[in-house]
């Protein structure tokens, strides 16, 4: 075989080329670092269910304590993973209900919780379980792709008493009104339920760590409704109207359903500017606004 002068090799390739094994199709060594390894059962289902596990023992606490779970109460959990939020929360509460979708990780919790006669872990999608008769509340670290559909889930169920979610950061300032612009699900939902973010938790503090921080959100619902529920359907068409942006303004807008004089009247009590852009107008003035044009 001839010498390859420029490198002092026999055809030039050398014991450290031998020894790592035939060149990859490509001309990529099979070693290469660079190149992409097989992924795992447990990488895929990360990427699948959207598995970033909550890891600082006082990010959990401090959640934990804004869900604020009674002795008495009953606790759906939505992606419970390896159970810390789990543990935390049935220290506090009567019976847990985890929904886990992984098959793999909901049997290692159930053997890792043993006995644990207050914590039921279901295999199982959360968004095709029904929620229970008795009063519930639903807390959870949730897959950040799957917001909303959970949060529309929490909000139908009628025997919902509070939600208290991890989720992407951006999401939570931006229906709790941490902008200072409010969006249309939070101000149609407003009558019923409060909404606040509560904390915002580095994404350093998870594994995998995700790509952006997270928010801790929660979602109460009222003892007292803000408007009675014979008038909820005049209610939301006004606020469909409003965010439609027909007319140029919320307040030409409500022109189009009512008389000036009387829109005007609601902007003054809701100490509102005509001018005003609709995403700036906060829930507690659209509930002002609805009571004084519908004599509520």
């Amino acid at each position: 075989m001839p010498e390859d002068r420029r490198s002092g090799r026999r055809g030039g390739r050398g014991r450290a080329a031998d020894a790592a094994g035939p060149a990859a199709p490509g001309g990529r060594d099979r070693r290469d670092p660079g190149r992409s390894r097989p992924r795992s059962r447990a990488d895929r289902n990360r990427r699948v269910f959207g598995q970033n596990f909550l890891v600082d023992s006082r990010a959990v606490h401090r959640f934990v304590d804004v869900a604020a779970p009674g002795a008495d109460d009953l606790v759906l959990e939505v992606g419970p993973g390896e159970g810390r939020i789990t543990r935390a929360v049935s220290r506090k509460c009567r019976r847990v209900i985890a929904y886990e979708i992984d098959g793999r990780i909901a049997g290692r919790l159930r053997e890792s919780l043993g006995s644990d006669s207050g914590i039921n872990v279901v295999n199982r999608d959360f968004l095709k379980s029904q929620p229970p008769r008795e009063p519930f509340s639903v807390v959870g670290n949730i897959p950040f792709s799957a917001t909303s559909k959970i949060i529309d889930w929490c909000l139908e169920a009628r025997s919902l008493r509070s939600a208290t979610f991890i989720t992407q950061l951006e999401y939570a300032r931006k229906r709790t009104g941490d902008y200072g612009r409010w969006s249309r699900l939070t101000v149609a939902t407003w009558p019923d339920f409060r909404w606040g973010i509560a904390d915002r938790i580095p994404r350093h503090k998870f594994r995998p760590v995700p790509k952006v921080d997270a928010g801790v959100m929660r979602i109460e619902r009222r003892g007292e409704p803000l408007l009675p529920r014979s008038l909820r359907g005049d209610y939301l068409a006004m606020v469909d109207a409003g965010f439609t942006g027909k007319g140029g303004s919320l307040h030409a807008s409500l022109r189009r359903m009512h008389r000036t004089a009387r829109v005007n009247a609601a902007f003054r009590e809701a100490r509102l500017d005509p001018d005003t852009v609709v995403a700036f107008v906060h829930p507690d003035q659209w509930i002002t606004l609805f009571r004084v044009l519908h004599d509520a």
